[in-house]
């Protein structure tokens, strides 16, 4: 594969069945869908991502990705999901998912999660940052730009 072909391509990973797919630059924002299920993946949206899939999409997916590591009985991970979707909203060129804890006990232990909601910030498959507590929608903004401000 030549050099040219991979600045002008991204592979993103399907946030659903987690196959790899090859999206052009200049067609991030033509809401491409992934070439085997038909899920969109540049939804303005986080995606609610299996444990079976997580680590191929963190590891595949040339774009920052924001993690939502949460549970449904947790009381400020409820009160944090309309924020953290909002800044998805505000942040289309990064992937946002939501890891439920409950259903990824070894995520949860690899990545030390030890309370919830966290936020892990993944930059080149690596964890680059991270964020325990709730956020409202402006912080988590912040935090995600300045984060990757910093790796710059």
């Amino acid at each position: 594969m030549d050099t040219n072909s991979q600045v002008l391509s991204l592979h993103i990973v399907c946030p659903a069945c987690g196959a790899k797919n090859r999206v052009p630059r200049e067609r991030l924002a033509d809401a491409p869908d992934c070439g085997k299920c038909s899920t969109p993946l540049m939804a303005a949206k986080p995606m609610d991502v299996s444990a079976d899939v997580f680590d191929r999409f963190v590891a595949g997916t040339e774009l920052p990705v924001v993690v939502d590591c949460w549970a449904a009985w947790c009381g400020p991970c409820r009160s944090m999901a309309p924020h953290f979707e909002k800044a998805a909203e505000v942040l289309p060129e990064v992937r946002f998912i939501k890891l439920d804890t409950d259903q990824a006990p070894r995520q949860s232990a690899q990545y030390g999660i030890r309370s919830i909601p966290t936020l892990l910030l993944f930059l080149d498959g690596q964890e680059v940052a991270r964020q325990a507590g709730a956020m409202p929608a402006q912080a988590i903004v912040e935090w995600v730009r300045r984060s990757l401000g910093a790796q710059g």
